[in-house]
C-alpha cells in the first residue's frame, strides 16, 4: 500500500486520514492541517518523508507564469526543498490543465457561457492561465492582485496591465507571507473591503479560493457563478444560502471518503507512476484523465440556473414621446412648437443612455435572462432626415456600452433596424452579436392575426389551418413584410401584395412561386387596388405617419395587423371602422415576474422585436440572428418554437385603445355581419394557440 501525505497551511478541522484504491493501487491518504504555521509543516515533512511515498502541499503560495516570465514564491520553494527523497507537489501542474479544461468545458457544455460577462480574479498571476481561456470569450476581465496583495484600492482590467503590474510587484511580495502588505489602519481596509466588494456585486464571473470567499455574503455572491476547487457538500450548502447560481469546481472528487484537493491527487499521481514531479508529461496526465473519465464539476446549489444578459435600442417614436419624460414635459407646456422642433433636432445628437434596467425573466427551462434597454435620441424623423451613417454611429456607441455591462447580444428596435441595410452594417462593426428582432415580429404578427380571425369566425379556416380567404401585405418588400408573404401564400386561399418598387414585387413573387409551387400571388404598386376584397391586411412599411391604405374601402370584418412602428394605421382612422379589427402587431408575454420601466406596454409583455432578443439570450444563441431585408421563414418559425420552449405566449389581442376583449371582438363581429348585410358564416370557430408560422 502506498502512503499519501497532504501537509497544508489551511485549517486543521479539515484533517481526513482513509484509504482507497487508485489507479489500480492500494493507497492511504492522509492530510495534516497546521493553520497557516509555516515551522510546524517543516517539522511535518521531516516526519512523515521516510514514511510516504509522495507529499503534497496544500494552501501555499503558487509559484506563476505571468506573461513570459516565471516566478517561484521563496516560501514555498523552501518548503520544496526539503523534501529530498520522494516526490513532492503543489498541484500546479494539474491544477492549470483541470482550470483550463473547466472554463472551457463549462462553455461549450452550457453554450457560450462566458461569452461577454464580467470576470473577477481574486488573485490573475495564480490564474494567469485560467484568466487567458476567459479572455477568448470576453473581454471584461478585472483582478484584485493590488487590493489583496499590497492594499491599493485598484483593480486591474486587462492582461497587460496585470502582466505589467506582476513584473514589478513580485520583487516586493516574493519575501513576504500572503497579506502582510496589506495595511491595518482601518480606514483604509475598509475602503479596500469596500471597493472589492462593489467589484464583486458588478461581475457576474468570479475566481477565487473557497476560503477567500468565506467573508462574504448574499449582497456580493447572489447570482454568481464561481471558479473555484475543492467544494465539499457542506461548503456548497454554505454557498446556497448566499445565493450562489453556478460553481464550477476544478477539482474532481474521485473519492466518497473525503473532499481532497488538487494536490493531493497530483501527489497520488506521482506516487502510482514513480516519478518526479516534472518528469509526468501533459500526456500522462491526459492519458491518466482519460483512463479515470474525469469532468469538471459544474455544480447547481439551488437547482439549475443559467443568467443571460442582453441589450436593447429603443428611441421615441415622436416628438410627443420626448414631451412625457422629465424634464421636457415641463418645457413643452410652456414653450411654443418651434422650441420643441429645436429639441427633437438636438436630442438625434445625445448619446446613448440606459433607460431601464431588465430583470426577473424566467424561463420554465431554469433559465433566466437580465438585460438593459438603452435609448438613442432620434425620432422617426430625424433618423430619416439624417444619413445611414449618422445612425450606425448611435447604434455602435450603444453597443460599446452594452458591451461594457456584460451583454451578450444587443436587439435593434422600431427604426433603428429599418436604417440603412437594416443592420448588416452595424452587425459587421459591433463589438457583439446583433439582431434585428424582425423574425419574431414576423412571427408574432401571423400570430396575432390567426388568433383574431379564429376568434371573429368570419372566414373558414380548414382542417390543415389553411385560411379559405384572401390576405393583403402592404410593404411586402420590406423585412418583416417580405416573409408575412412568404408564409402567408401558404396559409392563405390567395395572396395579394403592395409595395410602391415594382421590380423587388416581382422578384419577391417568383421567390414565393418557388417555395409554394401553386401558390395563388396578385402583386401591385396601390394597396386600394383590391383592398375591398381582403379578409386579412398586415401592414409593415416604414411610412413613418404617411398614408398607406384608404380605411374606408377595407371589407368589413376584415383584421388588420399593424407591424409597423411608429403605426401605419392612426388611432382616428381605426375609429371610423368599428367594424373593422386593427390590432397592433403580435405583443408577446413574457415568462416571469419583469420589471423594467414603462415601454407603452402592460406588466410583462414586450414587443415582439424586443421578445426576440429575450428569447435568444435564454437559449444562449449568441448570434447575428436576424439581419437585412431577406428573412429567412426558416428563422420566423425557428424563433416561434423556441418562444414556446422558454415559456413565451402571444399577450392580449389589443389595438389603439387597449386590450381587446370578448365584447368587443363580438362587437366587430355582429357590425361587419349588419354591413355585410348577411347571417352569420357556418365557419369553425377556432381557438388555436399556435400560429400557422
Amino acid at each position: 500500500m502506498k502512503t499519501v501525505v497532504s501537509i497544508s497551511l489551511g485549517p486543521k478541522n479539515l484533517d481526513y486520514d482513509f484509504e482507497t484504491r487508485f489507479l489500480g493501487q492500494d493507497f492511504r491518504v492522509i492530510r495534516i492541517g497546521t493553520n497557516k504555521d509555516t515551522q510546524k509543516a517543516k517539522e511535518l515533512i521531516r516526519e512523515w518523508q521516510p514514511k510516504c511515498d509522495a507529499i503534497g502541499l496544500g494552501m501555499v503560495r503558487e509559484h506563476y507564469r505571468v506573461g513570459a516570465y516565471n516566478f517561484e514564491q521563496g516560501s514555498t520553494k523552501e518548503l520544496e526543498s526539503l523534501v529530498t527523497d520522494i516526490p513532492v507537489t503543489t498541484g500546479a501542474t494539474l491544477r492549470d490543465i483541470l482550470h483550463d479544461w473547466s472554463i472551457r468545458h463549462t462553455q461549450g457544455d452550457l453554450g457560450n457561457y462566458f461569452n461577454n460577462s464580467k470576470a473577477l480574479f481574486f488573485s490573475g498571476m495564480t490564474n494567469y492561465r485560467a484568466a487567458r481561456v476567459m479572455s477568448e470569450y470576453t473581454e471584461n476581465l478585472m483582478f484584485a492582485d493590488p487590493i489583496i496583495q499590497v492594499g491599493i484600492p485598484k483593480l486591474l482590467t486587462s492582461l497587460e496591465h496585470l502582466e505589467l503590474y506582476a513584473t514589478g510587484s513580485h520583487q516586493l511580495l516574493k519575501w513576504k507571507a500572503p497579506y502582510v502588505l496589506n495595511p491595518s489602519i482601518a480606514p483604509v481596509k475598509e475602503w479596500n473591503h469596500f471597493v472589492l466588494r462593489k467589484a464583486m456585486q458588478k461581475a457576474d464571473v468570479i475566481a477565487a479560493r473557497y476560503e477567500d470567499l468565506e467573508p462574504f455574503g448574499l449582497e456580493e455572491l447572489a447570482g454568481k457563478t464561481l471558479l473555484t476547487s475543492t467544494v465539499s457538500e457542506a461548503r456548497l450548502a454554505e454557498l446556497r444560502d448566499k445565493g450562489v447560481n453556478v460553481v464550477v469546481d476544478y477539482t474532481p472528487q474521485l473519492f466518497k471518503e473525503a473532499t481532497v484537493g488538487i494536490n493531493v491527487l497530483e501527489a497520488m499521481i506521482l506516487a502510482a507512476t514513480n516519478k518526479q514531479r516534472g518528469e509526468v508529461t501533459d500526456d500522462d496526465f491526459l492519458e491518466i484523465i482519460t483512463d479515470l473519465e474525469i469532468e469538471p464539476r459544474v455544480l447547481y446549489p439551488s437547482g439549475f440556473k443559467r443568467i443571460s444578459r442582453f441589450a436593447f435600442v429603443i428611441h421615441p417614436l415622436s416628438q410627443q414621446y420626448l414631451c412625457k419624460q422629465k424634464p421636457l414635459d415641463m418645457i413643452s407646456k410652456y414653450a411654443p412648437g418651434a422650441v420643441m422642433d429645436t429639441i427633437e433636432k438636438v436630442m438625434a445628437y445625445s448619446p446613448p443612455f440606459v433607460y431601464s434596467k431588465v430583470s426577473g425573466i424566467k424561463s420554465p427551462t431554469g433559465a433566466e435572462a437580465e438585460g438593459w434597454l438603452i435609448t438613442v435620441g432620434g425620432t422617426p424623423k430625424e433618423i430619416m432626415a439624417h444619413s445611414p451613417e449618422f445612425t450606425y454611429r448611435r447604434l455602435l456607441a450603444a453597443a460599446k456600452m452594452a458591451k461594457r455591462m456584460g451583454a451578450q447580444i444587443m436587439g435593434l428596435g422600431a427604426f433603428t433596424k429599418v436604417v440603412g441595410d437594416a443592420g448588416i452594417t452595424v452587425a459587421k462593426r459591433a463589438p457583439l452579436p446583433i439582431t434585428t428582432g424582425n423574425s419574431y415580429s414576423a412571427s408574432g404578427a401571423l400570430w396575432a392575426a390567426h388568433e383574431a380571425m379564429a376568434k371573429l369566425g368570419l372566414v373558414e379556416i380548414g382542417p390543415n389551418n389553411k385560411v379559405k380567404g384572401k390576405a393583403m401585405v402592404v410593404g411586402a418588400t420590406g423585412a418583416i413584410g417580405s416573409v408575412c408573404a412568404r408564409l402567408l401564400a401558404k396559409a392563405f386561399d390567395e395572396l395579394y401584395m403592395a409595395a410602391p418598387e415594382s421590380a423587388k414585387l416581382l422578384s419577391l413573387k417568383e421567390d414565393i412561386l418557388r417555395e409554394t409551387p401553386g401558390a395563388k400571388v396578385t402583386i401591385s404598386t396601390y394597396a386600394d387596388k383590391h383592398l375591398a376584397d381582403m379578409d386579412m391586411v398586415v401592414t409593415a412599411t416604414s411610412g413613418a405617419g404617411k398614408k398607406i391604405l384608404d380605411i374606408m374601402k377595407v371589407k368589413p370584418g376584415c383584421v388588420i395587423t399593424d407591424v409597423a412602428r411608429p403605426l401605419d394605421i392612426p388611432a382616428e382612422d381605426v375609429a371610423k371602422r368599428p367594424d373593422v379589427l386593427v390590432i397592433e402587431s403580435g405583443e408577446i408575454e413574457l415568462p416571469g415576474d419583469v420589471k423594467m420601466k414603462n415601454i407603452g406596454l402592460p406588466q410583462n409583455i414586450a414587443y415582439a422585436c424586443l421578445a426576440e432578443t429575450i428569447v435568444l439570450a435564454l437559449e444562449g444563441r449568441f448570434e447575428n440572428f436576424t439581419l437585412g431585408r431577406n428573412i429567412e421563414w426558416e428563422k420566423v418559425r425557428e424563433i416561434y418554437k423556441l418562444g414556446l420552449k422558454h415559456g413565451m405566449k402571444l399577450a392580449s389581442i389589443s389595438g389603439v385603445n387597449g386590450v381587446y376583449t370578448d365584447e368587443d371582438m363580438d362587437r366587430v363581429r355582429q357590425l361587419a355581419l349588419e354591413k355585410r348585410g348577411t347571417a352569420a358564416p357556418a365557419a369553425k370557430k377556432t381557438r388555436s394557440k399556435k400560429a400557422t408560422a
